[in-house]
């Protein structure tokens, strides 16, 4: 049967479902003609998106392969790195933050989530569900809050990511994506932002975007626990994305960070908004 795109109003503007031709099951979240997810329905572990893939090695290297995690995932889209989760960590238990209650029942009717994956979806602010949460409820906390193209600044401060530590285990992992232009002055400041409130924090992402020649994605991992990371593990799953990336860490983070102050709630802004070319 020929899948047709699918378009609907919802609260964050005009969201469409479009079929990929060259995968079966695939299938684009845009919203406002910014590309939010890809998921393919018949096998979640296809990531075809380059900063999915950086959160998803997060999932890979946080536990011992298919032991299950407690997750819990600011920023909805269309699922992806939750089916991912469900699909090489059966049991785990996963909690979806989505403040866009009309496009997660779009997702959901379109694109299901999988039966018996654990896959909980609360309507809500990001911060505001993580500042009602317990103490160490979760083993995992991926981050990709985005207001069309742009990380909110409400979720970018020290006081926000020391609420992300309270909430993780003793030995938990927060990932998250940051959108960013040249010459990555959000990055840096991110970067010193999560080592304001965890003690072990990694940068990943393409060396290109690294030395500042174009609009992209970069990742940050930290762990709560000092020398949580496990930096050669991550470097090489890295490098062998098929755009191939590069871990700083230590001395080499330091030299990134060259300076940039944590961001805080009082002087806390937005993530730049792309060039208007980008996604034509």
């Amino acid at each position: 049967m020929k899948r047709e795109r699918v378009v609907e109003q919802v609260a964050s503007g005009t969201a469409e479902l479009v079929p990929d031709h060259e995968r079966r099951s695939g299938w684009t979240l845009l919203v406002d003609g910014v590309p939010q997810s890809y998921v393919d329905l018949d096998d979640p572990r296809h990531l075809e998106f380059e900063y999915v893939r950086r959160l998803a090695a997060a999932v890979d290297a946080v536990a011992p392969a298919g032991e299950p995690l407690r997750v819990l995932h600011l920023g909805g889209g269309a699922f992806t790195v939750p089916r991912y989760v469900a699909a090489t960590r059966p049991g785990s238990g996963q909690l979806v933050v989505e403040r866009d209650a009309a496009l997660a029942a779009l997702v959901r009717r379109v694109l299901p989530l999988p039966r018996r994956g654990g896959i909980r979806v609360r309507e809500g602010d990001a911060r505001a569900v993580v500042e009602a949460l317990p103490d160490n409820r979760f083993d995992l906390v991926i981050g990709d809050v985005y207001a069309g193209a742009q990380m909110p600044r409400t979720v970018a401060s020290v006081e926000f990511a020391t609420e992300v530590a309270r909430v993780l285990s003793p030995t938990g992992w927060y990932a998250v994506n940051v959108a960013d232009l040249p010459p990555l002055a959000f990055s840096r400041i991110q970067a010193a932002t999560l080592a304001a409130a965890f003690p072990d924090v990694a940068v990943l992402a393409e060396p290109g975007m690294l030395r500042g020649r174009r609009y992209g994605n970069v990742a940050l991992v930290a762990a709560a626990a000092p020398g949580g990371l496990p930096v050669a593990r991550l470097a090489a799953a890295a490098r062998r994305d098929p755009f191939p990336g590069r871990l700083l860490h230590g001395s080499d983070l330091a030299t990134f960070v060259a300076g940039a102050r944590p961001m805080r709630d009082e002087a806390a802004r937005d993530s730049p908004a792309p060039p208007r070319s980008i996604f034509l």
